[in-house]
């Protein structure tokens, strides 16, 4: 059975509930991260930065502002306050035939904001290992 990934995916953001993440990717997950240089390989690891990502980025004032989506693929910027700095990224998701996401890449900007989310990210990540 085929799953409305853009919809799921919203419905998590919007409830601030990574949990529904195991359900949503594949197991060959790969995830692209604006800070590591390289691709993080698999569901677990994929649910990981995912999961991270929600404590430090899902907020009450994040929001999406824009979304360009297709058949297999969407692309969502974003804009959220955090510590008074504004964060603008992007979310790409592509997801197989089943709606499982295959790839998710992460683009963030300006400097400031890679730096504090580089920093919030590393810090939830070096506690839950």
């Amino acid at each position: 059975m085929t799953i409305d990934t853009l919809a799921n995916w919203h419905r998590l953001v919007e409830e601030r509930n990574p949990a529904g993440l195991d359900a949503l990717l594949a197991d060959d997950a790969v995830f692209h991260s604006p800070i590591v240089h390289t691709a993080q390989v698999g569901k677990e690891i994929t649910a990981k930065y995912l999961t991270a990502a929600f404590h430090v980025l899902v907020n009450d004032s994040f929001q999406y502002v824009r979304e360009v989506a297709g058949n297999r693929d969407a692309v969502l910027e974003f804009q959220v306050e955090i510590d008074g700095i504004v964060v603008n990224g992007v979310d790409m998701i592509r997801w197989d035939d089943d709606g499982k996401i295959v790839d998710f890449k992460v683009m963030l900007r300006p400097i400031k904001a890679i730096n504090l989310i580089h920093q919030k990210m590393a810090a939830l990540l070096l506690a839950s290992q």
